[in-house]
């Protein structure tokens, strides 16, 4: 359900350093997290999520959510904006 989630959304932000970003400007809607990531990496975006309210929903695969991302590489964070 949760690949299915990013595949329909109509905007994504890809990358662990775009979603800290676009966590800060505030048009983050859910962030979408792998679990096979490194957690030293995917850390700050989560812990900014939660302080500011958003869902954070984990994956299982990094390729999975890369695949869902229409990217042809693993994506450990990707994010759902609303513009």
């Amino acid at each position: 359900m949760s690949y299915e989630k990013v595949k329909q959304a109509k905007k994504t932000i890809v990358g662990i350093k775009q979603t800290v970003k676009a966590l800060q400007t505030g048009h983050v809607t859910e962030v979408f997290v792998a679990l096979d990531a490194d957690v030293r990496m995917t850390k700050r975006a989560v812990l900014l999520a939660q302080n500011k309210g958003i869902p954070v929903v984990l994956v299982d695969s990094k390729r999975e959510l890369g695949r869902a991302c229409k990217i042809q590489v693993g994506a450990a964070v990707c994010a759902i904006t609303e513009w």
